[in-house]
């Protein structure tokens, strides 16, 4: 028994020294392949600019290169390479212990700009390969596989707002979760702060308000009284 704390420390030392390394790889694979693109980035580059071995990076990424994209991508998505699922971010825990609807969803939006603005240079290089047809099924894995994370996502604040009674009068879960997700897109945010020239701030209070608008209950909105499904044609 009193070897326990002892073999807690090693193990608690092991993880420390796994997520320093796959933080190392991370930031070495972004900056290459932003610098080079996807396709020009190698695994052999991304181990010597991380100061690893090979064998080193396939083991912190299972999968080869497209598991590499994944990490830089969920390395960005989170702010570090910790073993901390984004549930329980103390982010997250802020979000859902606040008790205030409207201050909920700002303290969502400023969560949601945060992540746009970590994952918005390595989202365009995946995008780009893609869109090049590089033949690498593994990066169309990983952006449609990130696009049902966020799907998904949306609906965990939709269902907490309707638990405390804040949704508006008409509007269903699956409904309000379908404006998050649209709202909450990275694209929105590229064009808003890319193309028109918002900055990260202005997008915030927007992607605030907004929800705010839309999903609570007492607030002006800006979607329609009935949500129940989509409309149908007449005949």
């Amino acid at each position: 028994m009193r070897k326990q704390p002892k073999r807690r420390y090693t193990s608690d030392l092991r993880q420390e020294q796994a997520a320093a390394t796959r933080q190392r790889i991370a930031e070495a694979a972004r900056e290459l392949m932003l610098e080079h693109g996807y396709a020009g980035t190698t695994m052999a580059d991304v181990a010597r600019a991380a100061g690893v071995a090979v064998q080193t990076l396939y083991t912190s990424c299972p999968g080869g290169k497209p598991g590499l994209a994944r990490l830089v991508y969920d390395v960005a998505l989170a702010g570090d390479a910790q073993p901390v699922p984004q549930s329980d971010r103390p982010q997250v825990h802020a979000i859902i212990a606040e008790p205030d609807p409207t201050r909920k969803l700002e303290l969502y939006a400023a969560m949601a700009t945060g992540v746009f603005q970590r994952i918005g240079a390595v989202h365009r290089v995946l995008r780009a390969a893609a869109s090049a047809g590089s033949g690498d099924v593994g990066i169309d894995e990983l952006l449609a596989d990130t696009e049902r994370q966020r799907l998904v996502g949306s609906r965990g604040p939709a269902d907490h707002l309707a638990q405390v009674g804040a949704l508006r009068a008409g509007l269903t879960v699956d409904r309000a979760a379908d404006h998050i997700y649209a709202l909450t897109s990275i694209e929105v945010f590229e064009r808003l702060t890319g193309i028109c020239g918002w900055s990260a701030v202005d997008y915030e209070r927007w992607l605030a308000r907004t929800l705010i608008d839309t999903l609570l209950a007492g607030q002006g909105g800006c979607a329609p009284a009935h949500e129940a499904g989509p409309p149908v044609p007449a005949d």
